[in-house]
């Protein structure tokens, strides 16, 4: 582009999904990186414990990686950071209370002694090599959240983060639409923004506006009252701590990450609450129920929450009652529907009563709605836009919304993840792409399962494991021993044992059918076992188990 190196744009997490949020911003030798998040696995992921980008293009910039940046302490934008960070150490910048949420993350892993940690001064340049990476205010649904403004050689580049226009946020901070304007008013060259709430119309509510209806569901509870909510929603806990202090309760904390953030929050100042306003979890049995607020994790439903064991009367300290309330106060994140409804079932077993944000406003979102998303349209002024954080759908419509502001549709780039954008002070082109996917983490295992995997899991989840063992001669090819036959999820075998000798004929009939040279062969035999018993499988159960020969040669 003119002689000059381009200004390189690459999404390699978080477009085509919300989670999973990692962008590539490089020109000529130098790279930073924005965000490093995980995405939670579905319900298809059987045994996968997170999922993190493919980082394959990180490898390939090699030294050029120099900096990290965050844009709040959310795990789909900090999540991935220990598994990065393993493979090429650099500095990582982010706002308090997002290092605080770093800080626990990296000591799980061993890395925090070895990772710069920065923090970043709000509108204060941080220089690195040809970027200057300056950090302005945003309100969310978690404290210290900022858009990122990188100055560069081709132009400013805004990237707002996961972000809401609160002008009554609980603290007092709203946006800093003042710099974002002057920003427009200087030239942004390209703004990626938040697509999550596009398909809301209007303005998202003030998460104020969740207070008075917790105050009025707390004043009417005759007993105790279960919150749930997300663990980094610091403002939200604020107002369960606030309206139990009003009307005289105490409160007690459930989850090792709720204490964690609390502890992280009220160090930074944050979070404001007397000291004997907490209560030991074990010490609430000796309090009225009435005088009581338990505040949880664990309103997806996560089945080994302190709150499912609650609802499921298998807690040792605590347990819910007639009289009881129990609020979820969050959205529940897609996938998680059919937990939360039996989270919902068990608590009204208890003879609790359990309030959504389907039965009263008691969650408001995080994420900017359509007119909060051409209000930062029109405020920065852009000369290209991308839409980010947001499943297809949404990036498709962020485009049109943004195209119904002014923006002309040759500006407005659609990109999904592995899409390269190269950008000069007066041009924008696509590049040719580069390699972006999911790596699985398993356990302590990092991309050893991959889809063959998984397709073998959701097989056996389905249909059952059938193991087959038999003997066979390896001079004549002649039956020795067995077959012996051992299942799993196909039939209850005490009550089938029909079904184990047919199955044994039909291997026998089939290796009876091949020459004696093929059955002095262990490879064709387990061959011709497999195909015989899944052939039976389907012709009398209609059902297809995995099925595993093992041939003993004698």
């Amino acid at each position: 582009m003119n002689g000059s190196p381009p200004l390189r744009v690459v999404p390699l997490g978080g477009l085509g999904e919300i989670g999973m949020n990692l962008l590539v911003v490089s020109y000529a030798e130098t790279a930073i990186l924005v965000d490093c998040g995980v995405l939670f696995p579905d319900k298809d992921m059987l045994g996968i414990d997170l999922v993190i980008p493919d980082t394959t293009h990180l490898r390939e910039l090699g030294d050029g990686v120099r900096a990290i940046f965050l844009t709040h302490g959310h795990e789909d934008h900090i999540g991935a950071l220990p598994y990065v960070l393993r493979e090429r150490v650099v500095p990582v910048y982010g706002a308090p209370m997002t290092l605080g949420l770093v800080r626990e993350k990296l000591a799980e892993h061993a890395l925090l002694d070895s990772v710069p940690l920065h923090p970043l001064a709000l509108r204060t340049p941080v220089e690195i090599g040809p970027f200057a990476v300056e950090a302005i205010h945003v309100t969310h649904s978690i404290v210290d959240s900022v858009a990122l403004a990188m100055r560069t050689p081709a132009g400013t580049i805004l990237h707002t983060g996961d972000f809401k226009l609160d002008q009554t946020p609980l603290d007092g901070r709203p946006s800093d639409l003042r710099r974002i304007a002057q920003l427009g008013e200087s030239g942004v060259l390209l703004l990626l923004s938040d697509s999550t709430n596009v398909q809301r119309p209007g303005f998202t509510p003030s998460e104020r506006a969740v207070g008075g209806y917790l105050e009025r569901i707390v004043r009417a509870a005759a007993g105790k009252v279960f919150v749930a909510t997300f663990a980094s929603h610091v403002h939200r806990i604020q107002q369960v701590l606030d309206v139990s202090r009003m009307l005289g309760r105490r409160v007690a904390l459930v989850g090792r990450s709720l204490a964690t953030n609390v502890a992280i929050a009220t160090e930074l100042g944050h979070l404001r609450a007397p000291s004997d306003l907490f209560v030991d979890l074990a010490a609430t049995s000796a309090l009225p129920p009435r005088e009581v607020t338990i505040l949880a994790t664990g309103s997806q439903g996560e089945a080994l929450s302190a709150l499912t064991r609650i609802a499921m009367h298998d807690h040792p300290q605590v347990s819910a009652a007639p009289g009881d309330v129990v609020v979820l106060s969050s959205r529940v994140i897609p996938g998680n529907e059919r937990a939360v409804t039996n989270l919902v079932n068990h608590f009204y077993r208890r003879g609790a009563e359990v309030i959504t944000d389907h039965v009263a406003p008691c969650h408001v979102s995080g994420h900017a709605s359509q007119e909060e998303l051409k209000l930062m349209l029109a405020l920065a002024r852009p000369r290209y836009f991308v839409p980010i954080h947001g499943e297809y759908r949404h990036l498709v419509q962020h485009c049109r919304l943004a195209q119904g502001v002014g923006l002309a549709a040759d500006d407005c780039f659609l990109l999904e993840n592995g899409h390269v954008l190269d950008l000069s002070a007066t041009a924008a082109r696509r590049g040719d792409p580069v390699r972006a996917g999911r790596v699985f983490v398993d356990g302590k295992g990092v991309g050893d399962v991959g889809e063959v995997v998984l397709r073998d899991r959701r097989h056996l989840s389905a249909g059952g494991l059938v193991l087959a063992i038999v003997a066979i001669d390896q001079q004549s090819g002649d039956v020795v021993a067995g077959p012996d036959l051992v299942s799993r999820g196909v039939l209850l075998e005490e009550a089938n044992r029909d079904y184990i000798d047919e199955a044994r004929g039909a291997i026998l009939e089939t290796l009876a059918g091949l020459n004696p040279e093929s059955r002095t062969d262990p490879v064709e035999v387990k061959e011709e076992i497999r195909k015989a018993l899944r052939r039976y499988f389907n012709r009398r159960f209609g059902r297809r188990p995995v099925v595993l020969p093992f041939v003993v040669e004698m």
